[in-house]
């Protein structure tokens, strides 16, 4: 069966007019079907809840950075930004597109703003950090990159992708059920051996109310311009505390994070529900991860999402939910 794929195009609009044409040629041309903001002008919480919709349709997602941070939504972070976040969360695959030089671009396509700038700044790192992106200072040089650097996406994380209803062919169908149900015995076998090979002996781990120096970082305000520190000891009973109930079902390795920041920043009276990129730093994450995973009570896979990409999830293991109950749940007193 022949497929379409479904891009969702994010960008700033009036800015970046002609370097998203270039972008949507190279993508009909490519038999892909592109989504994106010119289809929603107007910008509030209704319309936002519509363009999540339309990103969950998707099968990927491409990004057009140039000199622009963008219209601002009332939580003060701009509506690429906050469609660039939605669709990490949502684990689609991303082809990022970053101009090489956008200080030198015409002064009605950059901020002239300092803060617009330094959002601006924070959000092409963020997009940087941890894949490969692309760069261009020509429109016309957008449509090769898209070609190739899509062309290779799908190649390697193959999506579910739309199909006429006239083209279904039953016998492929059948085929393609049989083989999910031969995935799902597999699954659930390796899921019983993990159940039985979950550790018992965890001597030689630190575990329990031993103690761990956690620091991390947050933002006070959207636009602030620096970053806030914060470092506090925490044992490992108390972080199964916190991100234990989020792990009852699959939570993406960076919502993980976020979870925990938040809740040790609240147990030490923080109001951490009002603060911007509130994380633990990433080195002293994973030796988290690494922790946890070693005692037995989380693991951690690459799995696929629902739009067909693959996201690092944590889920608790049986241990894990043992160990929760311990710790989460009130006691009786003794009478």
């Amino acid at each position: 069966m022949e497929k379409r794929y479904q891009v969702f195009v994010s960008s700033t609009y009036v800015d970046l007019k002609d370097e998203r044409q270039q972008v949507l040629q190279a993508l009909m041309e490519m038999d892909c079907i592109p989504a994106g903001m010119e289809l929603f002008p107007a910008a509030d919480e209704e319309q936002w809840e519509f363009i999540k919709r339309v990103i969950d349709d998707c099968d990927y997602y491409l990004l057009i950075i140039g000199g622009k941070y963008g219209s601002l939504s009332s939580e003060g972070i701009s509506y690429t930004e906050m469609e660039y976040d939605y669709a990490v969360e949502q684990g689609l695959k991303i082809v990022a597109l970053l101009h090489d030089d956008p200080e030198n671009l015409p002064g009605t396509k950059i901020e002239i703003d300092p803060e617009a700038r330094e959002n601006l700044n924070q959000f092409r790192e963020k997009v940087s950090t941890g894949r490969l992106v692309k760069f261009w200072n020509r429109a016309d040089q957008l449509a090769g990159l898209v070609a190739l650097s899509l062309s290779k996406t799908i190649k390697m994380y193959p999506a579910i992708g739309w199909v006429r209803a006239d083209q279904g062919n039953s016998t492929e169908l059948l085929i393609q059920l049989n083989d999910l149900r031969q995935k799902n015995e597999v699954l659930l076998l390796e899921n019983q051996q993990l159940k039985q090979q979950a550790i018992t002996d965890t001597g030689d781990y630190s575990s329990g109310e031993e103690v761990i120096q956690l620091k991390g970082t947050y933002k006070t305000s959207y636009d602030s311009r620096y970053n806030q520190d914060w470092e506090f000891e925490v044992t490992w009973n108390q972080i199964i505390s916190y991100i234990g109930p989020h792990l009852l079902q699959h939570l993406n390795d960076d919502s993980v994070n976020s979870q925990l920041a938040k809740s040790i920043l609240k147990a030490n009276g923080k109001d951490a529900d009002f603060y911007y990129r509130t994380k633990v730093e990433e080195e002293v994450f994973q030796t988290v991860k690494l922790q946890l995973m070693a005692l037995g009570v989380v693991e951690v896979k690459s799995l696929q999402t629902k739009q067909g990409g693959m996201a690092l999830f944590w889920i608790l293991t049986p241990k894990g939910k043992k160990c929760l109950i311990d710790v989460r749940t009130i006691k009786k007193e003794n009478t």
